[in-house]
Parts: C-alpha cells; structure tokens; sequence
C-alpha cells in the first residue's frame, strides 16, 4: 500500500453549487477505499464533493493535529487532542469484535514477560493499536519494554522477520498474513480489550471540522452512512477503487480485511459504539497516556 501521502484528484467531483470540494484524507487500505468509494466517485445524491487524498494513518494523525484538512479517517486515541476543532461523525469508522491489533514475535510460546527490555515497532504513538498495546501491557507486563520505535505498518513484519526489532504491532490485514512472513502471535491486543471490558474494540474515526456547522457536519453523516450501505448494496461497484490501491494484497485478503472492519458500527456508532469509545478514552486518561475529554466532547451536533 501507499506509504506516502498520494493526492487523487480525479476524485474531485464538481458540487454543482459553486463550492469547493471538501478536502478529504483516508487510508489506502479496502475497508476505506470500500466505504468512500460510492461518495468519492459522485454517487451518493446529494452529498458534498470531495477532494480526496490517501495517507497512512500515522500521517493522517498528523494532520488532525495541525487542523489542515476538513474531514479526515484517524485514529480513535488522538480524539483528546483534536476534539476542540473536530467533531466525532457518528458513522464511517473501524470498530468491530475479533479485529484487534497483534502483537507478532519471529520465536513461538514466548511469554508476554519476554517482552521486558526489548524493541517493539508500532505503526504510531498516537494509533489506538498503540494505546490499547500500552493498556494491555500496563495489565500483562512485569516490566516495561525497552525501546518503542514507530514504522510505517506495511514495514512492521519484514523488520521482525529480519531481526531488526523483537517484536511488532500490527494492524489491518496483517491478521491474515503474519503467518507468511513465519511470524507468531504473542498477544492479541482487541482480545485483551474484549475480554477486560465486553465492549467492541474502537479503532479508526471519521472527523470532520466543527467550523463547517452543524448542518454540513449532518450532511457529511448522511453521506457517509449511505456510501457504505450502497457499497454493502453493490460490492462490485467498489471493486475497481479497492483494487486499485491495494494493488499487492491478494483480492481474497482484501476481501477479508472488508468483511472484518466494514459492520454494522461503520453505518451507526449506536450505544454500544460510543461506550467502546468513551471506555477506551476514559481508561487511558485514567492511566495517563491521553488528556481527559469534556463529558459532552464526543456529543454530535
């Protein structure tokens, strides 16, 4: 996949009402090629155009904190510092059951304890994967690791198979592949969150700028919501946009990373979303790894 930011301005789409397109980041990765496609692509009636441009999530991140887009796909663990300029979209996000980041090793049957000391490659400080791996070992770990050092996650696995880092958090497809790099599972972080709290792992959010106001800020939850359900509607029609930007995964993989991360919490939060979301903000800041949020921070207008 793409590591670097990729401007695609073929899917600027002329808003008919003198506008300028809304400027758009997400990751190249199926799950958000599959549910932006149908509004990217002028499909979804209605909907604002976009200007979209692909970047991994730890440059995304990046970018909600410098407030330089208007609508941007991030992760769940850098809301508390961007939630005065960004509203939370209730819809369009990765949140799921059985999805959990891994925490992959190059030696079987290690103990979570071996982890003591060692260098462990992450795809961002500020990614859930990261924040859920820092709950997970505040619980598990005897001691802290010795070294984090982040990567871009397509370069996680090839640097634990060569050695260069004892172990790494991986993310996204990576749940279906690590085996082919002949790497073993030593902890599966969305497991350990699943079992301590019974609530869906939160991963990635869809932000938009609190400026545009709150009847664009519906509109663009409006779209979201229906991109995907057309998408659920007409698989095929999506295709072409998955492939193309994740030209190295097998179609099957692809397929698998969609089915896992694109459910029900991507059309509607509901309760059970935003539970997941205020227990996973809620104990970080508890532990000090995040800033505590207002009661009403994730309030959608």
């Amino acid at each position: 996949m793409e590591n670097a930011m990729e401007s695609a301005m073929e899917n600027v789409m002329p808003t008919g009402d003198g506008r300028d397109p809304l400027r758009i980041a997400y990751s190249p990765c199926p799950n958000d090629t599959f549910v932006f496609d149908a509004w990217a692509h002028g499909r979804v009636p209605g909907a604002p155009a976009l200007d979209v441009t692909f970047a991994d999530i730890d440059i995304t991140n990046g970018m909600a904190e410098r407030g330089e887009f208007d609508v941007l796909k991030v992760s769940y663990a850098v809301l508390p510092w961007v939630l005065d300029e960004y509203a939370l979209l209730p819809c369009g996000g990765a949140l799921g059951r059985g999805c959990g980041p891994l925490v992959l090793t190059r030696e079987p049957g290690l103990d979570p304890a071996d982890l003591a000391g060692k260098t462990v490659a992450v795809p961002s400080e500020r990614s859930t994967a990261y924040l859920l791996f820092r709950l997970w070992a505040a619980d598990v770990l005897p001691e802290p690791v010795g070294k984090v050092v982040v990567l871009p996650f397509h370069e996680i696995m090839p640097a634990v198979r060569d050695g260069r880092v004892d172990a790494g958090l991986v993310i996204h497809e990576a749940r279906f592949t690590y085996q082919d790099y002949g790497l073993h599972c030593l902890a599966d972080m969305g497991e350990h969150w699943e079992v301590t709290t019974g609530l869906p792992i939160p991963l990635g959010a869809i932000i938009a700028k609190r400026t545009l106001g709150p009847g664009t800020l519906r509109a663009l939850a409006e779209a979201a919501r229906t991109s995907v359900r057309m998408a659920w509607d007409d698989p095929e029609a999506s295709r072409p946009y998955v492939r193309a930007h994740a030209q190295e995964l097998d179609p099957a993989v692809a397929d698998q990373h969609i089915g896992l991360y694109v459910n029900e919490f991507t059309a509607e939060l509901g309760d059970a979303g935003y539970a997941a979301v205020r227990g996973l903000l809620t104990r970080a800041a508890a532990e000090g790894l995040v800033p505590a949020i207002a009661p009403d921070a994730l309030a959608f207008p």
